[in-house]
């Protein structure tokens, strides 16, 4: 008597190159969950490499907006400048205040709690300004301002000056545009799964906000100290006498809730009810 052979098991499902909609969403609630649960020291030691790494971003968009081209190419060439900062934050890891808005999706699922939200992104702000400051201090010193005959400081400081120039509404909604972007840029990183994958999906959403001339409060802390340091050296700017410490913290407050608001009701929120049914994935997945 033959017995019957047992039935093949199913073949496993294939691993999709690229994660969308509900598969996507389970993926990124399961990394700001993980973010969530980081020891604080090395959120902090992250945050602050994360306002470094943008810092440099705003460098080389500085850089480029020195030059004498045309607005528009100006502005898109900048913009993919300053995308290096957002592709060291995901590529070499860092923790970015504006993308950790989407930790909002994680919380409204219960999967961490909103205290747990709010130490992550206090240490997260501390460590960004930390490194923002850090870098224009060293920037500084590099004499790297001094290109183009003082060209790179004087756009340095009309950037800054430009910026606290703004009236409150048209930083906080600026900032709500600039941060819808931004955390796209992020939500689609973690939909690749190489490198390429990842660089390709922060190229268009930044370069858009930059040269869109969009808040960011990260790269703010950064180009505003630096606007600050230089302003004294430089003739003829319009708006410098702004340019002060009380109008740079106001300035940065009022783009930090533009950004939260813009990431978390836009981006985290938008899709928790577009895709419901998705759960966070199991750790180690």
């Amino acid at each position: 008597m033959t017995t019957a052979s047992p039935s093949p098991s199913p073949a496993p499902a294939p691993d999709p190159t690229v994660l969308s909609g509900g598969a996507l969403t389970q993926a990124v609630v399961h990394k700001e969950i993980e973010k969530a649960e980081r020891a604080a020291w090395p959120t902090f030691v992250l945050s602050v490499l994360a306002g470094i790494f943008i810092g440099l971003g705003g460098m080389f968009y500085t850089l480029v907006e020195a030059g004498g081209i045309d607005f528009a190419f100006k502005q898109a060439l900048g913009g993919l400048g300053f995308c290096v900062g957002l592709v060291l934050v995901l590529v070499a890891g860092a923790e970015l205040l504006t993308g950790n808005i989407l930790m909002v999706l994680a919380a409204v699922r219960r999967k961490v709690t909103w205290a747990q939200v709010a130490r992550n992104w206090g240490l997260v702000l501390a460590g960004n300004l930390v490194g923002g400051v850090l870098l224009a201090f060293l920037i500084l010193a590099s004499g790297h301002p001094n290109l183009d005959a003082g060209g790179v400081a004087r756009e340095a400081v009309t950037v800054a000056a430009g910026k606290v120039g703004k009236t409150p509404e048209q930083l906080f909604f600026s900032a709500m545009l600039c941060n819808v972007l931004v955390c796209l840029a992020v939500w689609m990183a973690f939909a690749g799964k190489t490198l390429a994958d990842k660089v390709l999906a922060v190229l268009l959403p930044v370069t858009a906000f930059v040269a869109a001339g969009f808040e960011h409060s990260v790269a703010d802390m950064y180009l505003l100290p630096l606007g600050l340091m230089l302003k004294d050296g430089v003739q003829g700017v319009a708006g410098v006498a702004r340019l002060d410490l009380a109008h740079v913290a106001l300035t940065l407050v009022i783009v930090t809730l533009g950004n939260v608001v813009g990431g978390a009701v836009f981006v985290a929120l938008a899709y928790h009810f577009a895709y419901p049914e998705a759960k966070a994935a199991p750790a180690g997945t």
